[in-house]
């Protein structure tokens, strides 16, 4: 449990402040995250990160020899696209960036959308998604494996090849190979808490432990008992040995990772037995790492992660690194202290149509509603999440719905009109929930916002156009589909039958509380699917019985706005 805290909502802000307070020598703070304190020659910038709770990943990785920037959303949540090209802005220098992130879905999504901003600006901007978890699916499927403690292992190769000042093409093809090569299992005795919460986000009976875990709290894919420490060593292992290549010479770098909640002497108690069993199965390890890497803030539990090296990446892990976190031999010293780049300032509110400012503040007006209803729902939201996720859901939504009214809300009073309310509504919705559900909103208010208008009124045709348009954009970012246990399930009947009403002549709170009717049928009826997406889906199983969070959260706002209307 966290002690040491503030309020829930400032702990992530407050713990990136006080880091780059804590390493002025190695870092600088941007908005969103930190960047390397000094320059240096031109060459290939690697910018990663994901959600906080992690550290010292990612914060704990920027420095000479492996990352120029990081990246930090809320607690397990993804950062916004917007701060990610903000960060990767700042950290690049002309000859291209990579994004580096776990294959978690939040961070694909707002990943993916930073780097085609950026592309959109003239940088050159590449996609990392480790993906090392052997427990979250099988080698033939492994592009939808989750990252977990091998972010290191990988971070560290693409790092040290852009060091050696390769191109953007060279880096990115040493850094696929580190991926690929790149191979992880973990074990959890008990689960971790989030800020402001008293109860973990899941538990492990005593005497019990659970097998292929998550980095986010999810809980394992299975528990047996605990076992001595011999045998927990050869339970890390096994599984790893079983993707060996096919001819491989042996030498192999490894990183025995600690969670968060388990001593180091623990970690070396296993590491004795695990010597053995690697050269045992002919392994010579280059280099390894015994401690803690990739965290689950108070998680405890262990991880085995290794890379199969070839020469390339053996010099590559083998190389110099200067980080608050990670130290290896010397590295040549910055040139200069960095100085960041002016960005542009905010763009003033354009004022609309009297018709659709009124329209505007009817919209600002539901976006509180929606505001107060998911804040009074976000324990029971967390909640189900839990059930197979990571419990985050409910704060997420909570969070992004307070800033996308209170955006909103100042529009509003700026005299903006609908669309852009709308518009503005998403972008700090997105900013400010971070994670897939975040981008996924963000990304639907702004959609449903371009198709109305700043001139004319708002009509009932309008604004099912506009939910055609947020479900396009849904599903177009993040590929989910009917039966894939997700808030699209209850999103198309939802637009489906607010279509129907509106083509029919109903009028719109009529043809939008039936809607709102189907989407709660729907979300109802997810509790009889499994998940195909997402961190869910390698715990199917678990979910089987218990609604989606995300189609449970949208039918609740399609009900909120409908009693408003």
């Amino acid at each position: 449990m966290t002690k040491i805290q503030d309020t829930p909502e400032t702990f992530a802000a407050h713990a990136l402040s006080g880091f780059c307070a804590a390493y002025p020598g190695h870092v600088l703070a941007v908005p969103g995250g930190a960047i390397r304190a000094m320059d240096g020659p031109a060459k290939v910038a690697l910018v990663v990160g994901g959600g906080s709770g992690h550290y010292p990943a990612f914060l704990g990785y920027v420095g000479p020899g492996l990352a120029d920037a990081a990246v930090a959303g809320d607690v397990f949540a993804s950062p916004s696209t917007s701060a990610i090209a903000g960060v990767a802005r700042q950290a690049q220098d002309g000859r291209g960036v990579i994004l580096g992130y776990g294959n978690y879905a939040g961070d694909v999504l707002n990943f993916t959308a930073a780097a085609a901003r950026l592309r959109d600006e003239g940088i050159d901007a590449r996609l990392l998604a480790v993906a090392d978890d052997v427990a979250s699916a099988p080698v033939a499927q492994r592009h939808k494996r989750r990252g977990v403690a091998g972010d290191l292992l990988v971070f560290k190769v693409a790092g040290a090849a852009a060091e050696e000042g390769l191109d953007l093409d060279a880096v990115m093809a040493l850094a696929d190979h580190a991926n690929a090569a790149t191979v992880s299992f973990g074990i959890a005795f008990d689960g971790c808490t989030l800020p402001g919460k008293a109860e973990p986000l899941f538990a492990v009976q005593p005497g019990r432990m659970a097998l292929g875990l998550g980095i986010h709290g999810e809980p394992g894919i299975s528990t047996r008992d605990l076992l001595p420490a011999a045998d927990l060593a050869r339970l890390l292992l096994e599984p790893l040995l079983a993707e060996r290549p096919a001819g491989h010479a042996g030498r192999v770098a490894v990183v025995l990772n600690g969670l968060g909640c388990t001593k180091y002497e623990e970690l070396f108690v296993l590491w004795h037995h695990l010597t053995a069993l690697l050269a045992k199965a002919g392994l010579q390890p280059v280099m390894p790492e015994v401690g803690e890497f990739v965290t689950s803030l108070d998680m405890a539990g262990c991880s085995l992660s290794l890379m199969w090296l070839d020469a390339d990446l053996e010099r590559l892990w083998c190389a110099a690194a200067d980080t608050p976190a990670f130290r290896r031999g010397a590295v040549a010293a910055g040139a200069a202290a960095r100085v960041l780049r002016a960005v542009e300032g905010a763009q003033g509110i354009r004022a609309g149509s009297a018709v659709s400012a009124q329209a505007g503040r009817c919209i600002a007006g539901l976006l509180g509603d929606l505001a107060a209803a998911l804040a009074e729902a976000e324990a029971e939201l967390g909640a189900i999440d839990a059930r197979a996720g990571d419990g985050d859901h409910g704060q997420g939504m909570a969070r992004g719905s307070r800033a996308a009214a209170d955006a909103a809300c100042r529009a509003a009073e700026a005299g903006a009109g609908a669309a852009t309310i709308l518009a503005l509504a998403g972008d700090a919705w997105a900013d400010r929930a971070g994670g897939t559900s975040g981008a996924l909103w963000g990304a639907a208010l702004r959609a449903w916002g371009v198709a109305l208008t700043d001139a004319e009124a708002l009509t009932a045709p309008r604004v099912a156009q506009g939910a055609r348009a947020a479900l396009a954009a849904i599903t177009g970012m993040g590929g989910a589909q009917v039966g894939d246990k997700t808030l699209v399930d209850a999103l198309v009947p939802f637009v489906e039958t607010l279509e129907q009403g509106v083509g029919a002549g109903h009028a719109l709170a009529e043809a939008w509380a039936a809607a709102a009717k189907a989407a709660q049928a729907a979300a109802a009826g997810t509790a009889q699917l499994v998940p195909r997406l997402g961190r869910a889906r390698p715990l199917a199983e678990q979910s089987l019985g218990h609604p989606d969070a995300g189609a449970i959260s949208l039918a609740l706002c399609a009900r909120v706005v409908g009693e408003r209307l």
